[in-house]
């Protein structure tokens, strides 16, 4: 029996040896196979992931560029940057210094930095981006200067922008703090800042409390204008020299304007090396100077306009205007004697555009227009933009008066000899009820609307002195000279069916009246109740009731021509598609809003009532802005400025 396990155990044993003879075979081949295979491989990629690849900074990521990642392995330092940038930065100055590879290694340092900073939070490293950034970028001799198609280029431009706006930085309220004065830098070197003072001063103005708006990511506008360059951008406060002046300034409180900050630096490849590095620090706004002269080459500053209107419109107190100053008739009057506010101060030879909106809105919906308008290097030399605000709410010829007087006095304020004759051609543009409006700066009134009020004369009425000077101005009024030409928006010239549903009606009941409306309003029912044309029981006064479809107010509007001399152009809405006859755009028939003797009419179809937010309406307007401004170039030579 034994005998038998024993030889049942020999093939057993022969079989075991057998297979480690394979596995032996099988690993020996295996090595062979990997010992003779490439090291180097390739490997086809998407397009994306190329330019993901060829794109890639410290600005973006948190590995450098290929760039930079050459001159670290070039000097052996991939491994200690990663264990210790700062050491590794060190040995990259030190090859600096002793001439090696200049251009590349400043780019390598200027980026490098700019990681470190990021993450350590240390400021000297962002001064010495700045540093290494500009010595790349401005080199003294003209053939170290990278070449126009060098990704490097834009590259460093932003790690210079980013880092001037960081090192200036005053946390936890993201401001910069411009300032003369002597900074450290690593590896034992100090920035000595020499900040330009004069530079905060514009348009009779003080700059201040800048805001770095390129991080901002915005929401709300259809486009974001940037000017790419040099430089920080800034979003700057203003403060009038005259602190008395403030009250009656014209420039809304919240509005800032764009600004730039470039550090300058002479010969800067060679200052890069000395223990102390010298530089002035200077302000540009970018209507005023946008490619300043740097180290003897006109250079283009980086500017952020819409990000700046963003921010602006985003502290704006304008929002809460728009139920409460259609509810209440006193909202906008009791803290504004003059409901007109500037984008920018007045700037002479520039032509006034005047927005006005419409029911239950704000200035705060021009905001898509104005930012592309603003940007339009054919407009933003030769126009100046205005807002009227007003409570929509209340009776529409008082809110016309209130715009007529308004502007009439800001030209008289601005311009009291008429030296300005770009003031004299004046646009208004109206949406919805603004048009309204507008359409009534630029009329003889007649008795038209009184008529409609009531059939005995102003000069007749049983009332007080003051209240038939009220009434006077409302209602009998003459076109207001300087006002050339309209444009109308959504407007319901004969009435919108909106303003007769039932809701409406109901929160037309909650409107209440400025109290010299209310005033005015009693004494006249007091005392002529007889020959008025409403149930002075209930007056139906307000807004909604004027824009009713049929109303005495619209009919005599729809009545009376423009002033000779003045041009009018329709934009419409409607929801559906072309021809647009029977449409509406949810609040105005096209029917309504049409007008026949307009210079210009144009239909947007599948747009809202909030067609100024479109883009084709305004581009439509942007046309007529240039036509309008091309035509006084011509003919009397006003806002010729190229605007480039």
């Amino acid at each position: 029996m034994s005998g038998q396990l024993e030889r049942r155990a020999c093939p057993s044993e022969w079989g075991g040896s057998r297979f480690r003879r394979s596995a032996l075979l099988a690993g020996l081949i295996l090595l062979a196979a990997v010992g003779c295979g490439p090291p180097i491989s390739v490997q086809r990629v998407s397009a994306r992931h190329v330019g993901a690849e060829l794109t890639r900074s410290m600005l973006n990521s948190r590995e450098p560029s290929l760039f930079s990642q050459n001159i670290l392995a070039r000097w052996g330092l991939v491994e200690l940057y990663r264990s210790d940038p700062p050491a590794a930065l060190a040995a990259l100055h030190e090859r600096l210094r002793h001439g090696d590879a200049g251009g590349r290694t400043l780019f390598a340092l200027a980026e490098l930095c700019f990681g470190h900073a990021e993450r350590s939070g240390e400021m000297p490293y962002y001064f010495a981006t700045v540093v290494y950034a500009y010595a790349y970028l401005f080199p003294e001799s003209e053939e170290d200067r990278p070449g126009e198609l060098d990704p490097r280029l834009r590259i460093a431009a932003d790690l210079y922008n980013r880092a001037l706006a960081q090192a200036f930085s005053v946390p936890p309220r993201d401001t910069v703090d411009l300032r003369s004065d002597t900074f450290p830098m690593p590896f034992g070197q100090q920035l000595v800042v020499r900040f330009d003072d004069a530079s905060r001063v514009w348009a009779n103005r003080w700059l201040y409390d800048f805001v770095p708006v390129a991080e901002l990511k915005v929401r709300g506008l259809g486009t974001r204008f940037r000017s790419p360059g040099i430089g920080a951008p800034l979003a700057a406060a203003m403060q009038p020299f005259d602190v008395n002046a403030v009250r009656n300034d014209f420039v809304a409180t919240e509005m800032r304007v764009p600004v730039t900050a470039v550090m300058l630096i002479e010969q800067p490849r060679r200052q890069a090396l000395q223990p102390v590095i010298d530089s002035s620090l200077q302000l540009y706004h970018h209507l005023e100077v946008n490619r300043p002269e740097i180290n003897g080459q006109r250079q283009p500053i980086e500017s952020e306009p819409s990000a700046t209107l963003a921010y602006s419109l985003s502290r704006s107190r304008v929002w809460s205007w728009e139920r409460r100053g259609f509810l209440r008739g006193d909202v906008i009057s009791r803290d504004f004697d003059r409901p007109l506010a500037f984008v920018e101060p007045y700037r002479p030879g520039r032509i006034p555009v005047v927005f006005v909106h419409g029911t239950a809105s704000s200035p705060g919906r021009w905001a898509n227009m104005v930012n592309v308008l603003k940007n339009d290097w054919r407009l933003r030399d030769r126009f100046q933009f205005w807002f009227f605000f007003y409570d929509s709410g209340n009776v529409i010829p008082y809110s016309a008066m209130l715009l007529r007087r308004t502007l009439a006095g800001a030209v008289a304020e601005i311009d009291p000899d008429g030296r300005d004759p770009a003031l004299r051609e004046m646009v208004v543009i109206g949406h919805s009820q603004g048009g309204l409006l507008a359409r009534m700066t630029a009329i003889d009134s007649g008795d038209r609307f009184w008529a409609g009020i009531s059939t005995r004369p102003i000069d007749q009425l049983q009332v007080s002195e003051a209240t038939r000077s009220l009434l006077r101005e409302v209602f009998v009024f003459e076109p207001l000279p300087f006002v050339r030409r309209l444009v109308f928006l959504a407007t319901p010239h004969r009435g919108s069916f909106f303003a007769e549903g039932s809701i409406v009606n109901l929160l037309a009941r909650f409107v209440r009246l400025p109290q010299s409306l209310t005033t005015a309003t009693s004494e006249l029912v007091a005392g002529n109740a007889d020959a008025l044309r409403f149930d002075p029981r209930r007056p139906t006064l307000g807004s909604v009731y004027g824009m009713r479809t049929g109303s005495l107010f619209l009919g005599a509007l729809d009545e009376t021509p423009l002033a000779p001399g003045v041009s009018a152009h329709s934009i419409i809405a409607v929801r559906g598609d072309l021809p647009p006859a029977g449409q509406s755009d949810g609040v105005v028939t096209f029917e309504s809003a049409s007008l026949e003797w307009a210079e210009s009419e144009v239909v947007i179809p599948r747009s809202g009532h909030s067609v100024q937010q479109n883009p084709l309406a305004i581009e439509e307007v942007r046309r007529i802005l240039v036509e309008h401004a091309d035509h006084l170039c011509r003919e009397a030579s006003i806002a010729c400025a190229p605007g480039r």
